[in-house]
């Protein structure tokens, strides 16, 4: 292990060559306050800076919680003009983690509610715990997603599943998450493990290809055939052209292990 370090309530630690695990630690469960997003920013900043990360694990330290969501406390002391800049800082913190230059994955055993599980649908993936629970309970205090949940979730589980979960504000259950698509990977063991695990099987594949194909498929969802489908087509010429196609298809007639960055 190495270089762990920190900010007042988010941690990020290399665990092995081009793993990062970062870890949200603000008691009492992880509300999204402007310390812990900044935190998240912090820890992005420090994957770009070490040039290497090619997989960021989020998880959280706090037993029975992922992250709660917005700070509610914060959002009753201030104002509209308030209310739109920390929604800004939410959906900055989501944003840049959904488009980063890294694999994302979210390790959730716990409650994922409100904006946490919103940080949880901006990552690449969901790995579930058996205790994780998942839901967006805006409307129970007037409001609705803000920080990217009505237009991830039903990305994710379609439209039925999407306004089933945000109009009841109900907690969605482990095997429920994993048998409509809210999550990728389940484990009745220990979460950051699994995560850990699925992290580690991206580890042989090249990160550019393995890039363009996030923004390839979120073309898909994004834009009608045609214009995806030039997507697609501009991905894999660049790679073809600028990226570890070369030394991809080199290994293979050669017979060796391909020497990516």
């Amino acid at each position: 292990m190495t270089a762990e370090l920190a900010t007042d309530v988010v941690t990020w630690e290399i665990v092995r060559p081009g793993t990062m695990v970062v870890t949200m630690d603000r008691g009492p469960a992880n509300a999204l306050g402007i310390p812990l997003l900044d935190g998240l920013q912090s820890a992005c900043d420090a994957a770009e800076a070490a040039g290497d990360i090619k997989v960021m694990v989020i998880r959280s330290a706090i037993d029975g919680f992922f992250a709660a969501g917005a700070d509610i406390k914060h959002l009753g002391t201030i104002n509209a003009e308030s209310f739109t800049a920390y929604g800004n800082q939410m959906r900055a913190a989501n944003d840049r983690i959904e488009s980063a230059s890294f694999i994302s994955i979210a390790a959730v055993d716990g409650l994922a509610l409100g904006g946490g599980m919103e940080l949880a649908m901006a990552c690449t993936f969901r790995v579930g715990g058996a205790q994780a629970r998942y839901g967006l309970p805006e409307v129970n205090i007037g409001l609705i997603p803000g920080a990217g949940g009505t237009q991830r979730l039903p990305r994710l589980v379609g439209r039925g599943k999407a306004l089933d979960i945000i109009l009841t504000a109900r907690q969605v259950p482990a095997a429920e998450a994993a048998e409509i698509g809210l999550v990728d990977r389940s484990t009745d063991g220990d979460v950051l493990e699994a995560a850990l695990a699925l992290a580690d099987e991206f580890a042989g594949a090249s990160l550019p290809a393995q890039l363009a194909g996030i923004r390839s498929v979120d073309a898909a969802y994004d834009l009608p055939f045609s214009e995806g489908a030039l997507v697609e087509l501009e991905q894999e010429q660049g790679l073809f052209e600028h990226g570890e196609a070369a030394e991809g298809i080199d290994a293979f007639i050669t017979k060796r292990k391909p020497d990516f960055a």
